[in-house]
């Protein structure tokens, strides 16, 4: 039996590594981090996308995403990792910075900034914790913090 802790904290790298392999553009690491088929189907929603089924499609999904954005980073905030037995929930909010190919012998295109709430589930491998499922969704509405804090004066 494994330590809640050591398993908390395994987890926790396996989802910075899926987000470090984002930035980096490492389409051979984030393959490696998904489930393979025979542990069975994985799923991905991307922001505003339907749902992909299938290692094929969603592998696929993420080689089209990174041939065109020249540049992504991912600031994690409110990172939730819960582990029951082989089966890990990582919730988190994805504070992204992104810039598309370059227009008019510029390096970089605009950069955007986005807020996607994500669900990460992984299951628990003898290769250590693999994903099994990403669904995104982009924040629409302020929080009601936020709400207070423009109506303060």
């Amino acid at each position: 039996m494994s330590d809640a802790r050591t398993d908390t904290e395994a987890v926790e790298q396996a989802n910075t590594a899926f987000y470090e392999a984002m930035e980096q553009g490492d389409f051979e690491a984030i393959a490696d981090l998904w489930l393979d088929e025979r542990s069975g189907g994985i799923s991905c929603v991307h922001p505003g996308w339907p749902v992909l089924s299938g290692r094929g499609e969603v592998l696929r999904s993420y080689a089209l995403i990174m041939a065109n954005t020249e540049y992504i980073q991912f600031f994690l905030t409110d990172v939730k990792v819960s582990v029951a037995a082989d089966t890990a929930v990582v919730t988190c909010t994805e504070n992204i910075l992104s810039g598309g190919p370059a227009e008019d012998g510029a390096e970089l295109g605009p950069l955007v900034g986005q807020l996607v709430v994500a669900t990460n589930v992984f299951r628990r491998t003898p290769d250590g914790w693999k994903v099994w499922s990403h669904h995104g969704s982009p924040v629409l509405a302020e929080s009601e913090d936020e709400e207070d804090d423009e109506g303060a004066v």
